[in-house]
């Protein structure tokens, strides 16, 4: 089981960036995750037909966070036993907020040991950012933590402009991004258990009934206490549309699994190349744009390997640090395929100065998922922003070895970490190379000698294992290969 919580990530990296000569940043090319329905070959896809009909949601004054051109300071707060420093969690802060269409004129940062009752931050800095809402003339300042309700009510009373923390912000740009059904039914979950405790801030003054009337608690009840009480009937109405999806998820789990076809689940940081890889796998077209989260629905895509076997491969999610706990929750069921899966790839963008803390985040969600065990390699992708285009080697100029497998080599990298591009394909063959070994783990050889009166059983031969060689004779067709350990009893009589 190869892990990502040593070194070896950062390590690779910094050998790979002394040898070659690494391209500017502003380069990058788009690598994100997807947003796409699933394949309707593999999955229903989800119409808007399909959608839940319309119903009364709580009418909830909630500050939009993604008015054009919203200019935005980011605030970092530091704290003991953070895996990422302050400067580096500002910086993905700060693409959060391009996604979310938010401009950032600023940013700040306060390393603190002990929080604020009231504010979080201490009072100096609150000061600060006071002199800087004025100076910057701020729409809203986002704070790269999350709030609590009395943090979040405090600061924005004493700065009087919209406060923005970590979580809304994500939940923000999940809920522009969730296409199908089921994803946003899991979003608004998210986003109405996180505004619950916070429903006081949202209201400035109590606006009192003064009739009761048929649904009501009575007279004298408070707007602020009818919202409450309308997000618990919502929140609950949809946890139970959530589980009859479930359920629905699971009989294609079951029939995927009847039919023996091994699944392979994507997974990673978000924007470390998951939807490109897929694309460049299975010619899928699915979106691959240069913004975090791009991917929330899953996508599932049959390829065939060169041996010959059919697989699906899977994209999810991708995953960041301080991923909402409620987001995780409320995704369960779709983060749950990684459960299901035979192999992971779990994609690590090798040209990012936080790889090795990308990595051990994605391996901290997989535990929590109990994915954790799960067979795995280790994609190390974006190689191709390692080494300037005109030193790229051509397979003419050394046609033995592949670039991957020369990377491979010269840095000593174990066989279940394998260096890509998935951008143009480099070392796309060494992977499949590498997929086609770690599933053949399950498989058995065989040579079968099977009558042309059961000729099904050969074209289920084909398409569950892989032939290595065949041949027709006399008595029937000769077939050498592999099969699924679990198919070995069909096929007894026949060896």
């Amino acid at each position: 089981m190869p892990t990502v919580t040593s070194k070896r990530i950062k390590d690779f990296r910094n050998l790979a960036t002394t040898d070659f000569k690494t391209t500017p940043n502003e380069n990058n090319y788009p690598t994100p995750d997807l947003l796409q329905e699933g394949d309707s070959s593999v999955e229903p896809e989800n119409s808007d037909e399909n959608l839940a009909p319309k119903s009364k949601r709580p009418r909830l004054a909630v500050h939009p966070t993604t008015a054009p051109r919203e200019r935005g300071l980011v605030v970092g707060v530091g704290r003991y036993g953070d895996l990422f420093e302050v400067e580096d969690s500002l910086n993905e802060l700060e693409q959060l907020c391009d996604t979310a269409g938010v401009m950032v004129v600023g940013r700040t940062h306060q390393n603190i040991d002990t929080p604020n009752s009231a504010y979080l931050i201490g009072k100096g800095k609150l000061a600060e950012l006071k002199e800087m809402r004025r100076d910057l003339e701020l729409d809203t300042i986002l704070f790269d933590v999350e709030l609590s309700p009395t943090h979040l009510r405090e600061l924005e009373a004493a700065l009087e402009v919209k406060v923005i923390d970590r979580t809304g912000l994500i939940l923000d740009i999940f809920a522009k991004r969730a296409r199908t059904h089921e994803g946003r039914l899991q979003v608004e979950l998210a986003q109405l258990e996180y505004r619950l405790p916070r429903l006081t801030r949202l209201w400035t003054h109590l606006s009192r009934q003064t009739m009761g009337g048929v649904g009501l608690r009575g007279p004298g009840e408070t707007q602020l206490e009818i919202d409450r009480r309308s997000s618990r009937e919502r929140i609950s109405h949809l946890k139970e549309e959530l589980k009859q999806v479930h359920r629905h998820r699971e009989l294609y789990r079951q029939r995927r699994k009847a039919e023996g076809i091994p699944v392979i689940s994507l997974v990673g940081y978000t924007n470390s190349g998951k939807s490109t890889l897929l694309n460049k796998l299975s010619n899928a077209g699915v979106l691959a744009e240069d913004k975090l989260f791009a991917t929330l629905d899953p996508t599932t895509r049959r390829i065939r390997l060169p041996g010959g076997r059919e697989v699906l491969l899977t994209d999810t999610v991708g995953f960041i640090q301080r991923l909402p706990t409620g987001l995780v929750e409320a995704f369960r069921s779709t983060l749950e395929e990684v459960n299901e899966a035979d192999l992971l790839l779990h994609v690590v963008d090798f040209t990012h100065p936080n790889a090795q803390e990308q990595s051990e985040t994605v391996e901290k969600v997989l535990k929590e998922l109990e994915a954790d065990q799960r067979p795995r390699l280790i994609v190390l992708n974006k190689i191709d922003l390692l080494i300037e285009k005109e030193e790229l080697p051509t397979e003419e100029a050394k046609p033995t070895q592949s670039l991957s497998e020369r990377i491979s080599e010269q840095f000593n990298l174990p066989p279940e970490y394998v260096p890509i591009s998935a951008q143009n394909g480099l070392g796309l063959d060494l992977l499949l190379k590498r997929i086609e070994e770690a599933l053949d783990r399950d498989m058995v050889k065989v040579s079968l000698n099977i009558p042309y009166a059961q000729n099904e059983l050969v074209a289920f031969f084909h398409k569950k294992g892989q032939v290595d060689h065949e041949e027709h004779r006399e008595t029937g067709t000769l077939i050498q290969g592999r099969i699924p350990v679990q198919y070995e009893q069909l096929f007894k009589a026949y060896h």
